[in-house]
């Protein structure tokens, strides 16, 4: 198709009256290296040309049959009509074929054509019109029909299509020519110099045209959400806590935490258990590797009998089910470690963690099997219920979030809990963003803390304020095997 713009220039050349059809004077050419041309002659001022679009009907294969050898109903009445004392029902497939015995007889007997006698078919009229025959001759010729409801029977039964076809509308541009010339498209020395630069013909630059695209990374939403988070935490004073131990003791995960043995939260349909290895050894120190057994035998005690001002929860506390192996549902267990840590040289701290967890969920639109908890510490003396509060609006301001409400909860290691929720705008709703408490003095005082040290805790996932963010309804569409790489690509950077 190299010589295709020639082509069209000389066509327009000869024409007597403009514009040019393309489906006329080119008709065997595809209108994709039609336009291909003109585009390049457009570039030019050569041509100037208008896209026109039109949709046409076009004949199936069986379509093509009837109007060669009848409609399927038109056979079946000839059959009919051939046989002088009718014709048996069971011989009509051999007669016509099993495609018009099946599809024609219904119509023939729908249009009165034929009617039934014992195991016999007679004709039920003089003559017929065979009418879908005519239908379908006009599409052809014409490439529609004037009355749309027959055109819309016709595409029903499958006798023809509708295609969309392109054509273009072609006239004379400010600098036709019947010959290309060659555009320049760089000015050099050597122009210049012998003064060819005054009788070239240069191509004018395109200011509008956009550059490839470059090829980069891009960070995934959940990532861009994450580092806000880190900021203002960072901006708040908080150290970030090693958040590489997925899998966790029972011990650590739940029992220094004060969640009993028998709470639901440790069934095998809410936690995923490693089976190898079976259990951990007892909780040791990080840095001498010593075991912890005074730390063992205060949680031990204060689940099995109550300690420090606690009744406990007053049953056979098991060694075995707090050393059996978890994947960690929640980075609190991080937290008591490092609160743990925090007893050897107590005083004001804050921390707080980024991470995954991963729960026994069934998956959904808005659950999956793991996830990303965003927790924060705050250690320091004579704290109070309002300390928390202040501290909670002023976190979530930085996040855009200003009106808050506090309704009160339970969890097993906090007393006073509280569920937070905040008004979304955009959703114009309350919607819970997440939960806090104070942390119990019997978790704390096992710890080696001292009585007067009070900690505040919350969290929240990762994922729910990604969402309200991206406006993204299905958590499978954020974080796992269906996220779109351009969703990632082309998201912009968060604000909050």
């Amino acid at each position: 198709m190299s010589d295709l713009p020639t082509q069209i220039l000389a066509s327009l050349e000869a024409a007597t009256t403009l514009p040019l059809l393309s489906s006329t004077a080119f008709p065997t050419i595809d209108p994709l290296n039609v336009k291909s041309a003109l585009d390049s002659l457009a570039s030019r001022l050569m041509v100037t040309y208008e896209t026109l679009e039109r949709e046409e009907a076009e004949l199936t294969e069986e379509a093509e049959g009837i109007v060669k050898d009848g409609s399927h109903e038109a056979k079946v009445y000839d059959a009919v009509c051939k046989s002088l004392d009718g014709l048996k029902i069971s011989e009509l497939a051999k007669v016509v074929g099993a495609t018009s015995a099946k599809v024609g007889q219904g119509k023939a007997f729908k249009e009165g054509w034929i009617k039934k006698d014992g195991d016999r078919l007679i004709k039920g009229v003089a003559s017929i019109k065979d009418v879908t025959r005519d239908q379908l001759q006009i599409v052809k010729k014409t490439r529609t029909h004037p009355t749309p409801a027959t055109l819309t029977d016709l595409k029903k039964r499958k006798l023809v299509t509708v295609v969309k076809r392109i054509s273009f509308k072609i006239n004379k541009g400010p600098k036709f020519a019947t010959e290309l010339v060659k555009e320049e498209t760089d000015l050099t020395a050597d122009m210049l110099y012998s003064g060819e630069w005054k009788i070239k013909s240069f191509k004018p630059y395109n200011f509008k045209t956009l550059g490839a695209p470059a090829n980069s990374g891009a960070l995934h939403p959940l990532m861009k959400v994450r580092h806000e988070f880190r900021q203002i935490f960072f901006e708040m004073g908080f150290e970030e806590m090693p958040t590489n131990r997925f899998v966790e003791s029972g011990f650590w995960n739940f029992d220094t935490l004060f969640v009993p043995q028998q709470h639901p939260a440790r069934d095998l349909q809410d936690t995923f258990y490693i089976s190898d290895p079976p259990k951990a050894d007892r909780p040791r120190d990080d840095e001498t590797g010593e075991e912890l057994t005074e730390y063992w035998d205060n949680v031990h005690e204060v689940h099995e009998k109550g300690k420090y001002g606690s009744l406990g929860y007053r049953y056979p506390w098991n060694e075995d089910e707090a050393l059996r192996l978890v994947l960690r549902t929640h980075t609190t267990a991080i937290s008591a470690n490092m609160l743990h840590k925090l007893a050897k040289n107590p005083g004001a701290a804050k921390y707080f963690s980024i991470d995954r967890v991963f729960r026994n969920e069934t998956v959904d639109a808005t659950h999956l099997a793991e996830f990303h908890q965003v927790e924060g510490v705050i250690a320091d003396y004579n704290l109070t219920l309002g300390d928390l509060l202040g501290f909670m609006r002023t976190f979530f301001s930085k996040m855009g979030v200003h009106d808050l409400r506090f309704k009160p909860a339970y969890n097993p290691y906090t007393e006073p809990s509280m569920e937070i929720f905040g008004y979304h705008a955009g959703l114009g709703k309350w919607v819970e963003i997440g939960n806090s408490g104070m942390f119990r003095p019997e978790m704390l005082e096992a710890m080696g803390l001292p009585k007067g040290l009070r900690v505040h805790g919350w969290g929240l996932s990762l994922e729910r304020p990604t969402m309200i963010r991206y406006a993204v309804s299905n958590i499978r569409e954020l974080l796992g095997h269906k996220v779109d790489l351009g969703f990632v690509k082309t998201n912009a950077a968060v604000r909050f």
